[in-house]
């Protein structure tokens, strides 16, 4: 798999490193601004956005910056 580029969208597949496993998801959205989003304050801008995540296993949202996500 590969590194994500900026070009992630709402509904792209992907997955992430967490706790020492791979999780796959899907893109629900592309935060370009501050805000509340998971339970945490998301620092994103248009420059640097991040994305939320849902993981396919346990229905969880997750927000990440685009080098953490890998397309697949």
């Amino acid at each position: 798999m590969t590194k994500a580029k900026k070009s992630l969208k709402k509904g792209d597949k992907v997955s992430w490193r967490s706790h020492g496993e791979t999780v796959r998801g899907t893109v629900e959205q592309k935060i370009t601004e501050r805000t509340e989003s998971a339970g945490r304050t998301v620092a994103a801008s248009a420059e640097e956005p991040q994305y939320k995540v849902r993981s396919d296993r346990t229905g969880r949202e997750a927000v990440h910056k685009p080098g953490a996500l890998h397309h697949g």
